[in-house]
């Protein structure tokens, strides 16, 4: 039976509308992007088949587009309108960061730069460059690859906060293993960023590492 056959109820649409969409489950929400199921299979029954295939959700939602494009129900233009999803999502968020102060809104700044980061299969070192009030001037990411005291140029990033004109910055770095905690590294560039970055009166007021669900923030552990 199609899904247009179900109870009003229980149709993923109709209960978005009237219920919101964190009242749905995954395989709801994936069917409403699909729109439509394959022969033998409602879109609800295809989202499904596709969540345990993959693993997850979050397996579905990074899969690079060979893997993607070759799962039954899929291709390349659904795979270039869930890039385009998830880029509005990214964009949503960096929008909201943009109107206020970073540091009234920790949830917030950790969404964002986990959206950013935690999908990544190398490590890659990014900065929230803010102004004097806190607000957001921009994000960048500025270096990539294995991150070590001799792969992070404190001199870099000094210089693109000065032609920024940042009075703070955010750190942010992700680890692809899944495990958050930082290492005694990611504590020395730290060390070695906040001394270059005062000489120029830019503060480093948080360094986060975003891991597998998880992300560690410097400043909670006391170590800024």
């Amino acid at each position: 039976m199609g899904i247009n056959h179900w109870p009003e109820g229980e149709r993923p649409r109709e209960k978005l509308l009237n219920m919101g969409a964190q009242a749905l489950s995954d395989a709801e929400l994936l069917a409403i992007f699909l729109r439509v199921g394959v022969q033998g299979r409602s879109a609800v029954d295809l989202a499904r088949d596709l969540l345990a295939n993959f693993g997850g959700l979050r397996q579905l939602l990074e899969a690079d587009q060979t893997q993607f494009c070759s799962a039954r129900g899929l291709g390349s233009a659904k795979f270039a309108q869930l890039q385009a999803t998830l880029e509005l999502s990214r964009r949503h968020l960096a929008s909201q960061l943009a109107r206020g102060n970073a540091l009234t809104s920790p949830a917030l700044v950790r969404h964002y730069l986990s959206s950013q980061l935690r999908h990544l299969g190398h490590e890659e070192f990014a900065v929230l460059f803010l102004d004097t009030q806190h607000r957001i001037i921009r994000y960048e990411s500025l270096f990539r690859g294995t991150l070590d005291s001799a792969s992070v140029y404190p001199r870099e990033v000094a210089k693109r906060a000065l032609e920024l004109h940042a009075g703070a910055v955010i750190l942010a770095h992700n680890h692809p293993s899944g495990v958050a905690e930082p290492s005694d590294a990611d504590r020395r560039i730290t060390e070695r960023l906040k001394d270059a970055l005062a000489l120029f009166d830019v503060r480093v007021l948080d360094h986060f590492v975003v891991g597998d669900g998880e992300v560690v923030s410097f400043a909670e552990r006391g170590w800024l």
